[in-house]
């Protein structure tokens, strides 16, 4: 069991499941993302652990106490939203004690607890300002500290950098793991940004169509995708249609050339064709050494991006993109040209078509 765990979650509007069988354990400080495309079902989840939606079926535990039934102000939560939702007609400081005199904490407290905050999200002198008087990340900074300043058990934040712009989101989102790891706060952050995902998380968890893709570390995500979704939707990814010639040993066809998929495609048919993935950057552009697969293909596209040349092959009906490093001494090929590329065993990875409900 962990500190924030839910069981069987679901949750239904009329015909429409919104959430399916949703399962996962969180445990005290780790830093969660739910990732995924519009309408997966990620707020919906998260506003169920809030208490802003009630579940249909399932439980919701929050250090192993039910809290599945409670309302928001029952479960010590705190709560980021993407639009800000700070009070226009209080200043920043009265923003940040909001939740404080609700609780009807002591008036030199709440000072205290203020200042402390405001001073933790780097904003000490912007007491007396108002919201419009400040800048986008600058608000986004006063909603934290307005949720953090009820000490709260866990803290829910729902795509509160997706009104910003890059540099101010890359900024931002550091601050915000730095400060995490700082309180050490359970956190569930949710993002349709799949860098920030990554670069933020302790774990994913992949969501689409209401149900979990998949659970798993950044690197475990984006390196062994467990559906064909995962795969498609967490970095740039070739998905090549493959021939199984032995699930034992990995042996598949691709386009009438055999390769070896080092993890083995168990659990496939001999003569199926089923998809594999391969990310660009395990391919190189030349005939590799050891163990590495090998194929023959064409050149069809060369795209110059400054510091990366993206190049396109074909082997038939499937084709790959890779990625090289500009070279001013070395002319990219031309298109037309014969190609021969290689990739290591282990990069070549069967996939699922869909995370079953």
């Amino acid at each position: 069991m962990g500190f924030l765990d839910l069981e069987g979650v679901r949750k239904v509007y009329g015909a429409n499941t919104v959430v399916r069988n949703f399962n996962l354990s969180i445990q005290r400080g780790e830093f969660i993302s739910f990732l995924g495309p519009s309408g997966c079902g990620k707020t919906t989840t998260l506003r169920m652990i809030a208490g802003f939606e009630i579940p249909s079926a399932g439980t919701i535990r929050i250090d192993g106490r039910d809290v599945t039934e409670l309302k928001p102000n029952q479960r010590n939560v705190g709560m980021v939203f993407q639009s800000y939702a700070l009070f226009p007609n209080l200043t920043v400081a009265e923003n940040v004690a909001f939740g404080l005199k609700v609780a009807r904490r002591p008036k030199d407290e709440i000072a205290r607890r203020v200042a402390e905050m405001l001073a933790i999200v780097k904003l000490p002198e912007l007491g007396d300002r108002y919201p419009y008087q400040l800048s986008g990340g600058q608000q986004q900074r006063v909603a934290l500290a307005r949720a953090l300043a009820v000490k709260p058990t866990v803290l829910l934040l729902d795509e509160p950098l997706s009104a910003l712009d890059a540099k101010i989101r890359i900024s931002l989102r550091e601050e915000i793991r730095s400060l995490q790891r700082e309180l050490d706060i359970t956190t569930v952050y949710v993002t349709h940004d799949q860098e920030e995902a990554l670069s933020m998380s302790d774990r994913i968890v992949v969501m689409s169509d209401g149900r979990v893709e998949q659970i798993g570390t950044p690197f475990e995500v984006y390196n062994y995708p467990a559906t064909r979704f995962v795969a498609s939707f967490v970095g740039t990814l070739n998905i090549l249609d493959a021939r199984i010639v032995d699930p034992a040993s990995g042996r598949v066809v691709i386009d009438g050339q055999e390769v070896i998929a080092g993890r083995g495609v168990n659990g496939a048919g001999v003569g199926e064709v089923r998809p594999m993935a391969l990310r660009p950057e395990a391919i190189t552009l030349d005939g590799g050494n050891g163990d590495r697969n090998r194929m023959q293909g064409t050149i069809e596209e060369v795209a110059f991006l400054g510091a990366v040349v993206r190049i396109r092959v074909r082997f038939g009906e499937n084709a790959v993109l890779l990625d090289t490093f500009n070279n001013p001494g070395v002319a990219p090929p031309p298109r037309g040209s014969r190609a021969e590329v290689s990739f290591g065993r282990d990069d070549l990875l069967l996939l699922q078509d869909s995370a079953a409900d």
